[in-house]
C-alpha cells in the first residue's frame, strides 16, 4: 500500500517556500524572494538534472520589445519593463546579449492594417517604432522583401539559461535537481508537505507551483482545481546554412487570433540564425518530436473538452502549421515570403521547443500571463513566451504574493 505524505503537527519545516519548477520563473521568483525578505528560506525542485531544460532552454533567446500585446495586460507591462531589466541583469553579470533592434514585415496588402495597428499598440506600450517602406527594409536587411515593416528597436537577444543559472546562484536558494514531485499534501493550517520521485519529503508553510509544462497537473495535486488545462504546442526550429543572409531579427506580421508570433528569423548571440518556430500539436507534454508519445498525457489532453474546441475553430490554421511541419518544402516556402533567397538546402534541422499554452474549457487559448493564488499555494498556470523576458517582474509579482501568504501563515 502507498504510503500518504502528512504534513505533521509541530513538525520541523524545511524551508518557507518551495517553489516547484526550475525554469526561468521559477528561479526569478527563488531571486526575488530572497532580496525583499533576506533570511527568507527558499527551495527549489526541479525534476530535471539542470535549470531551463524546456521552454527556457528551447526557445529563441529572444528579449521582446512588448509590442504585440494588449496595452494594460500583463504581458504588455512585465514585458516592457522586463526587457529593459533583461538587458540589465545580463550586463551587471556579464551574460551574453545583444540588443539588436528587430524588423516586422507584412509581404501581402492585407497585413498592411495589422502592421499599422501595430504601431498604434506600440505607441500605447510606450515602444518607439519606425516605419518602413521597401527601400528602407533592404537598409536594414537587404535579403529580406515586403510592402512595409516597422523597426521596434528595444528587441535583442540573449543567453536566458545563463540568465537561469546566475538567477539559481545569486538567490541563495537551496536548489535540488533530479527532484521530481509526485505527491503534494496541502493543509491550510500547517503548510505543504511534497514528496519526489525519490521518496524525498520536502515540508515548506508556503508553496509557488511554477511548473510550466506541468503546472495543472501540480495545482491539481495540491487540490487546487486550475480550470484549464495545458495543451502542449510544439514549435519547431531549422538552422539557417548561410547566415550571411540575415543581419538581425526579422518577424512576419502576426495573427491577432492565435497568440504565436509566426516563423521568424532570428540571429541569435551565438551568431547562428534559427529560422522558426511553427506549432503543432505535441503527442506528449515533453513531446519534442512526432516519435515522442506518451498515451496518458495525449489522453488527458484529448479528455479535455477546451482541445476539440480549438481543433474545430482553427483546423484551417492549425492543418497549414501540420503540413510545414511534414514538409520541408512547406516550410520553405513560408519563409521565402520574407526571404526569397533561401532554398530548401539552406535549412538545417535544429531542436524543437513546446509552449506550454492553458485552454480553458470552452477552447478559449488563454493569452494573458495567468498567476491563482489558493491558501498556502501560488500556482503560474499560464507563461509561455514572453515569460523569460518578463522573467524578472514576473518573479517579483510571485515572490509578492507567496510573501503575503507566508505572513497570513
Amino acid at each position: 500500500m502507498r504510503e500518504v505524505v502528512r504534513v505533521r503537527s509541530g513538525f520541523a519545516y524545511d524551508c518557507d517556500v518551495l517553489v516547484i519548477g526550475g525554469g526561468i520563473v521559477g528561479l526569478s521568483t527563488a531571486y526575488a524572494i530572497t532580496r525583499a525578505a533576506p533570511g527568507t528560506r527558499v527551495t527549489v525542485l526541479e525534476k530535471e538534472p539542470g535549470p531551463a531544460r524546456h521552454q527556457t532552454g528551447r526557445n529563441s533567446g529572444v528579449i521582446h520589445s512588448g509590442i504585440y500585446y494588449r496595452p494594460g495586460s500583463l504581458k504588455a507591462r512585465y514585458a516592457v519593463r522586463g526587457a529593459a531589466e533583461m538587458v540589465k541583469f545580463c550586463a551587471e553579470y556579464g551574460i551574453d546579449h545583444a540588443v539588436t533592434g528587430k524588423l516586422i514585415v507584412a509581404t501581402e496588402r492585407e497585413e498592411l492594417p495589422r502592421l499599422h495597428a501595430l504601431v498604434q499598440r506600440g505607441r500605447e506600450n510606450g515602444i518607439p517604432v519606425r516605419e518602413l517602406g521597401p527601400a528602407q527594409i533592404t537598409e536594414y536587411e537587404p535579403e529580406v522583401r515586403g510592402l512595409a515593416a516597422i523597426h521596434v528597436g528595444s528587441t535583442g537577444v540573449c543567453d536566458f539559461v545563463g540568465v537561469a543559472r546566475q538567477l539559481a546562484e545569486a538567490s541563495g536558494a537551496d536548489i535540488r535537481y533530479g527532484a521530481q514531485v509526485v505527491q503534494v499534501d496541502r493543509r491550510p493550517a500547517l503548510g505543504v508537505a511534497v514528496r519526489t520521485a525519490r521518496g524525498d519529503v520536502v515540508r515548506g508553510r508556503v508553496l509557488v507551483n511554477c511548473a510550466g509544462l506541468r503546472c495543472d497537473e501540480v495545482a491539481r495535486m495540491t487540490g487546487d482545481e486550475p480550470d484549464m488545462r495545458i495543451v502542449p504546442f510544439r514549435g519547431e526550429y531549422y538552422e539557417l546554412a548561410r547566415p550571411e543572409l540575415v543581419r538581425g531579427l526579422v518577424y512576419p506580421v502576426p495573427d491577432p487570433a492565435f497568440p504565436f508570433l509566426g516563423v521568424h528569423l532570428t540571429r541569435g548571440i551565438d551568431g547562428g540564425v534559427h529560422i522558426g518556430p511553427n506549432a503543432v500539436p505535441a503527442l506528449a507534454r515533453e513531446g519534442y518530436d512526432w516519435r515522442t508519445v506518451r498515451p496518458r498525457e495525449l489522453g488527458a489532453t484529448l479528455a479535455w473538452p477546451g482541445s476539440w474546441h480549438i481543433a474545430r475553430r482553427h483546423w484551417r490554421y492549425g492543418a497549414g502549421e501540420l503540413h510545414r511541419s511534414l514538409s520541408r518544402a512547406a516550410f520553405t516556402e513560408a519563409v521565402r515570403r520574407l526571404l526569397p533567397a533561401v532554398t530548401q538546402e539552406d535549412l538545417v534541422p535544429a531542436p524543437a521547443g513546446v509552449r506550454a499554452q492553458a485552454v480553458l474549457r470552452d477552447g478559449t487559448l488563454v493569452d494573458d500571463f495567468l498567476i491563482k493564488e489558493a491558501p498556502r499555494a501560488v500556482h503560474v498556470l499560464n507563461a509561455p513566451s514572453p515569460a523569460a523576458t518578463a522573467s524578472l517582474p514576473i518573479g517579483r509579482e510571485v515572490a509578492r504574493l507567496a510573501l503575503t501568504a507566508l505572513g497570513e501563515a
